[in-house]
C-alpha cells in the first residue's frame, strides 16, 4: 500500500521548497508531489499544520555497540533517534573492539541491515585510536566505511596526519576531528572558569580547541583534503574556520545542540549532566556561536548523542564520564533556540539538520525529490511535547523534564513509519 501525506508544508532547501502539498510514497520511493493528490487506496496520514521535510541524518553518534551494550545499542539507539526525526545516523568507531579492520565494518553492518533506520560507521583513523599507525584506510574505504575518526582523541601527530590527508583526499573521504589538545588540559569536562577553579581545577580552555583547529585547517587547506571539525564549542574556533573557508580550505564543520543551548553555568545546576568534551563555554562564546550558525560557517547540527549509565554519571564530578544523549530533543532545541530567536527560518534549520549532510557524506536522502528516498520526517513546531523519558538505554540529559517544541509526529525511513507519536 502506497501512503499519502496530505496537507503538510513541504520544506526542502535542496530543491527551494516551502509549499503547502501532497507526498505520495510508493515502493520506499517518493513518486508524487502536488495539490489534492487522490488518497484512493492509500494509508494517509494527515499533516495539516506539520512539516514535511527530509528525514534527519545525523553526523556524530555513539551506539556504544559491541563493547558497552549497557549504554546503548545500535537497536535502541535507532529507536531514540528514529523518535527524533532521524533517518540516518552515523556511528564513531571508539567501541570494543575499535571498527579497526575490514571484518570490523562486516560485523556492524551486519547487525545494523534490519534496523528501521539506516546505520552508518566511520571507522578509525588510528589503530586502536591511540594516533600512532594508521589503519589499512584503502581497505576500510572499499568496506563501506564513511569517513574516517579518532573520535575523543585528537591526532596529535602532525606527520602522520598529513599522510592522513593525503591518502583520505584519493579516497574521496573526509577525516572528523575532535579538536581538543591534552597539553592545554588539566582535567576535562568543564570550561577553564568560576565553576572549574570551584572544584579545583583549570578545566579545559577554548584555547585547547583553537589550537588544533588552527592547525588542521591550515593543513587542510595545504593538502586541499577535507575535514570535518567536530562539536564545536569555541567561537574564536568558528572565527578560524570562517576565514579558512574564505581562503579555499575544504574544511566543514558540526555543532550540537546543548553548545548552543546552555553555557558553563549549567555544571552548577546539572552537575554531571553538564559534562561533556569539549565543555560548555561562556554566554559569549555561546552567542557567536548562534551568529555563525545564522551566517552559514557550520555545516551540520550533529547531537554526539553520548549514553552513559546512571551509576557512571552518578559518581563524583571529575571522575564521571563526559557527554549527554541527544537524538530525542536536536529538533526542539534547535527550534526554540534558533528558529524562535530568528536566527533561522525552517529551510535553512532542515539543511542542518539533513540535507547538507546527506550531500557531504553521499548518503540517500537528504531530499523530498521525486524517485528520492522515502526518508522523511513529519514534525508539527506548533505543538509542544515533554520530554519526560528517553527511548534510549541511557537518561543522561539535562533536558529531561523539559517541554520543547516541534512534536515529532511520524519518522519514515524507505517508506515505512519507524516511530509514530
Amino acid at each position: 500500500m502506497s501512503i499519502l501525506i496530505q496537507g503538510g508544508r513541504l520544506v526542502d532547501p535542496s530543491q527551494d521548497l516551502d509549499q503547502i502539498l501532497d507526498l505520495r510514497l510508493d515502493q520506499g520511493k517518493i513518486v508524487e508531489m502536488d495539490k489534492d493528490l487522490d488518497p484512493q487506496g492509500a494509508q494517509v496520514l494527515e499533516a495539516h499544520g506539520a512539516i514535511v521535510s527530509p528525514g534527519f541524518i545525523d553526523v556524530h553518534v555513539h551506539f556504544r555497540d559491541p563493547g558497552f551494550t549497557h549504554k546503548e545499542d545500535l537497536e535502541s539507539g535507532a529507536r531514540a533517534a528514529a523518535r527524533g526525526g532521524y533517518t540516518s545516523v552515523i556511528c564513531m568507531a571508539n567501541t570494543k573492539p575499535v571498527i579497526n579492520t575490514v571484518q570490523d565494518l562486516k560485523n556492524f553492518y551486519q547487525k545494523a541491515q534490519d534496523l528501521p533506520i539506516r546505520l552508518y560507521t566511520v571507522a578509525a583513523l588510528t589503530r586502536d585510536l591511540k594516533g600512532q599507525e594508521l589503519n589499512d584506510l584503502e581497505a576500510l574505504a572499499q568496506a563501506g566505511a564513511v569517513a574516517f575518526s579518532d573520535d575523543g582523541f585528537p591526532l596529535k601527530d602532525q606527520a602522520l596526519f598529513e599522510e592522513a590527508l593525503e591518502r583520505t583526499k584519493k579516497l574521496g573521504l573526509t577525516i572528523s576531528l575532535h579538536e581538543e589538545d591534552p597539553a592545554l588540559i588539566d582535567c576535562p569536562g568543564f570550561d577553564h572558569g568560576p565553576f572549574a577553579q570551584s572544584l579545583g581545577i583549570q578545566g579545559a580552555p577554548s584555547k585547547s580547541e583553537d589550537s588544533f583547529v588552527q592547525r588542521d585547517c591550515a593543513l587542510a587547506l595545504s593538502h586541499q583534503a577535507p575535514i570535518d571539525i567536530q562539536h564545536l564549542s569555541s567561537a574564536d574556533s568558528a572565527d578560524i574556520i570562517a576565514h579558512y573557508k574564505d581562503l579555499g580550505a575544504p574544511v566543514v564543520c558540526e555543532v550540537t545542540p546543548h553548545h548552543f543551548s546552555l553555557n558553563r553555568d549549567a555544571a552548577q545546576v546539572y552537575g554531571s549532566l553538564a559534562k561533556m568534551n569539549p565543555p560548555l563555554r561562556s554566554q559569549d562564546h555561546v552567542d557567536r556561536i548562534k551568529a555563525h550558525i545564522a551566517k552559514g560557517t557550520i555545516d551540520f547540527i550533529a547531537t554526539d548523542h553520548a549514553p552513559h549509565s546512571k551509576e557512571e554519571k552518578d559518581q563524583d564530578l571529575l571522575k564521571a564520564p563526559s557527554g549527554i544523549i541527544g537524538l530525542e530533543t536536536a529538533l526542539g532545541l534547535s527550534i526554540r533556540e534558533l528558529v524562535q530567536e530568528g536566527l533561522l527560518d525552517y529551510k535553512a534549520l532542515v539543511g542542518l539538520l539533513s540535507c547538507h549532510a546527506a550531500d557531504y557524506f553521499q548518503l540517500p536522502g537528504g531530499n523530498l525529490k521525486i524517485g528520492s528516498p522515502a526518508d522523511i520526517a513529519i514534525f508539527d513546531p506548533r505543538q509542544d511535547w515533554l520530554y519526560d523519558s528517553s527511548f534510549s538505554k541511557s537518561s543522561n540529559s539535562p533536558f529531561l523534564g523539559q517541554r520543547l517544541p516541534g512534536k515529532v509526529l511520524y519518522t519514515l525511513c524507505r517508506g515505512k513509519i519507524v516511530y509514530q507519536a
